[in-house]
């Protein structure tokens, strides 16, 4: 059993490593790619949706049957696919056929991403708030590493030889996924019926998940988006360029104390106390400091907001455990939507006023989803005064 859940978690961990490579990759990758294949400015523009409407897809779909799937067939079958997409971006002769591998890459992720978290969530189904910020961990790991690895390629002579090598690595892990037996966990899912899918979205803690995590990816998602932007004008040429780099390495540090804090202090309190710090961070960040405090604020949110969207997860998770499948292609699409919802309006903002006024509006999901937070635990606590009184009538 510990062998076999050992091997499980390092090959889970290296595929979710390369998801967040491919991504990172994906944006870096992007200036380079204008100037070779010289597409027009809205096909550049198709980037992220195409990418993302198929992983939505087959997270939802999959995710929901995670009950009725062999989740090592179907990893193997999404690595595989997804190393022959990244390998076609790497040979592209046109940017359609680049965007083409683009939406298969995503789709063929998505089988993955939908059933690996579940599998981790039965395999430490008393840890789960430190084993998804371990997991989380991974992928921040691979997403810093990401550009890092296309300026290499550059360096050495062509971006493709980001993907050559990104598609090497998703078939080691595929290897590994082969190599190792059906996952020996410790507790089950359950297939989703019409009526426990009815029971789930109507859980307060599911409802307090989606809504914390619609403001807080939304943050992430303006951040990802814009903090490039905002960060040429305020810090000089050479160092505006890894400010997201700088964010991204936090999330490793900050994922790993949350992970180990997740626990001993409970979800809520936890994600509480994050989101009480960010909010005093973000205006000092963009409203009152200058030069490379910008960037030391930075790099603090980093390390306070890594910890959110596994915490959250684990929260949910915990109390539908039989259907962490579900949970996650909801955390995930509620995710994508909040990603794409707040850079669009900052991106209006932005066009009427400037980068600094965007940055500094995020502080208010951040106060929106403290408040969801906030009111979460307050209703657990009800429920478990409820709960203590109805035993204590019993008795």
């Amino acid at each position: 059993m510990s062998d076999n859940r050992r091997l499980w978690t390092v090959a889970l961990f290296l595929s979710v490593a390369t998801t967040g490579a491919m991504l990172q990759v994906r944006g870096a990758v992007l200036p380079t790619l204008s100037t070779d294949f010289n597409p027009p400015a809205w096909q550049l523009g198709l980037v992220a949706p195409v990418g993302t409407i198929g992983y939505l897809t087959v997270m939802l779909v999959v995710g929901s049957g995670a009950g009725h799937l062999d989740s090592r067939r179907f990893i193997i079958v999404g690595l595989l696919g997804s190393a022959a997409a990244l390998l076609a971006m790497g040979i592209a002769p046109a940017f359609l056929v680049f965007l083409l591998a683009i939406g298969i890459r995503g789709t063929m992720t998505g089988f993955v991403r939908a059933l690996d978290r579940p599998v981790l969530s039965h395999f430490y189904p008393d840890d789960r708030g430190r084993m998804y910020n371990r997991y989380d961990m991974s992928w921040a790991a691979g997403a810093a590493l990401g550009p890092v690895a296309v300026a290499a390629a550059v360096a050495l002579g062509s971006w493709r030889l980001a993907y050559g090598a990104l598609a090497v690595v998703v078939v080691v892990a595929a290897a590994l996924f082969w190599r190792l037996d059906a996952p020996t966990v410790e507790s089950e899912e359950e297939p989703l019926t019409r009526e426990s899918a009815a029971d789930l979205l109507g859980r307060p803690e599911i409802v307090a998940m989606l809504a914390a995590l619609f403001f807080i990816t939304g943050v992430e998602g303006g951040l990802f988006t814009w903090l490039p932007y905002y960060a040429a004008a305020e810090l000089p040429d050479g160092v505006a360029e890894v400010t997201l780099t700088v964010m991204l390495a936090a999330y490793v540090p900050g994922r790993f104390a949350c992970g180990a804090l997740a626990e001993r202090v409970g979800y809520l309190p936890l994600l509480a106390g994050l989101a009480g710090a960010l909010v005093p961070t973000f205006a000092f960040t963009f409203v009152f400091a200058t030069g490379y405090a910008v960037l030391a604020g930075i790099a603090v949110i980093g390390l306070l907001i890594a910890g959110f969207f596994p915490t959250m997860m684990a929260y949910a998770t915990d109390a539908v455990p039989q259907h962490s499948g579900p949970v996650n292609a909801l955390a995930s699409g509620m995710g994508s939507i909040g990603v794409g919802t707040v850079p669009a309006v900052m991106g209006v903002v932005i066009g009427g006023s400037d980068a600094a006024t965007a940055m500094q509006y995020l502080i208010a999901p951040l106060v929106l989803a403290l408040a969801v937070i906030l009111l979460a635990g307050l209703a657990e606590r009800r429920r478990n005064r409820a709960a203590t009184a109805a035993g204590a009538v019993e008795d």
